[in-house]
């Protein structure tokens, strides 16, 4: 809710997706500015696309937003935005984001980039869990600064943590942690320059040695761009950077289209709302 006080919105939404004669269906609660309008079906009653929407359309200092999704065994659910989440200047307070992914069934979670204003100071967190036999592929996309209007990362603080288990074993943590001006803008062991930067994982039992091997010839040169790194027998995370939002989704994009028949049993499908 919008506490009058602090001039700060805290909202949550939590996601259920089960599935029925064949159907994916999403039940939903909200709690605040975060919302989701009724499920697509672009590729057939099996799979459900979700489009996240947050009215505000940015996320100020001291704004935190908890958003849940859950997917049921045998239910395929694909999880977007409708455009960018903006995280505003900060003014003094720390913006928010927690996000619990739990998929015994097929999950895709694909919202669209994060663009941190200078001067923001953010602090995100996603936590993964998945059953064993359950499939994921997900991404996460930030650029520092509003390069296109001339604005640097040149204050504030981008902190972010990202935690996958398998049936509750830890197998990958990864921890940004990134000042504004800080020398890693810079540092070629850090972004090189770029302020834009993504990560995608990718975790199922599709994904064995012959898998991984024949996505590697299948990308091509896209791997050059976002090299795919094995991190246990069935998880694999690509990353790459970027000079903007556009060319690390693309080459992102690349690399989920070629994952998506292994992992999720579909052809690569790109959702409406990109395309608007």
């Amino acid at each position: 809710m919008f506490d009058g006080r602090t001039a700060a919105w805290h909202a949550a939404l939590a996601l259920r997706v089960r599935s029925a004669g064949g159907r994916a269906v999403l039940a939903s609660e909200h709690r605040g500015p975060l919302r989701v309008q009724k499920a697509l079906y672009p590729e057939g009653a099996s799979t459900a696309h979700v489009v996240v929407l947050h009215p505000p359309g940015g996320i100020a200092g001291g704004d935190a937003l908890d958003i849940a999704v859950e997917v049921l065994p045998g239910a395929h659910a694909l999880v977007t935005t409708p455009g960018a989440a903006k995280w505003y200047k900060a003014n003094g307070r720390t913006a928010s984001q927690n996000v619990r992914l739990d998929a015994r069934g097929t999950l895709e979670w694909l919202p669209q980039e994060a663009i941190v204003y200078d001067g923001a100071e953010v602090h995100s967190c996603i936590d993964i869990r998945l059953d064993r036999g359950a499939a994921m592929i997900g991404w996460d996309i930030v650029a520092l600064g509003r390069h296109a209007a001339g604005e640097s990362f040149s204050q504030g603080l981008f902190s972010q943590s990202i935690r996958l288990r398998v049936d509750d074993e830890l197998l990958w943590v990864e921890r940004t942690r990134i000042r504004g001006g800080d020398a890693l803008l810079q540092s070629p062991v850090g972004l090189s320059g770029n302020h834009v930067f993504g990560s995608l994982w990718a975790a199922g039992p599709g994904l064995d040695d012959a898998a991984i091997e024949s996505l590697r010839t299948a990308l091509g040169g896209t791997a050059l761009l976002a090299p795919p790194t094995r991190l246990a027998p069935n998880l694999l995370v690509a990353r790459t950077l970027g000079g903007s939002t556009q060319s690390v989704r693309a080459v992102l994009t690349d690399v989920w289209a070629a994952l998506r028949p292994g992992v999720c049993g579909r052809d690569a499908a790109l959702p409406r709302i990109w395309a608007t």
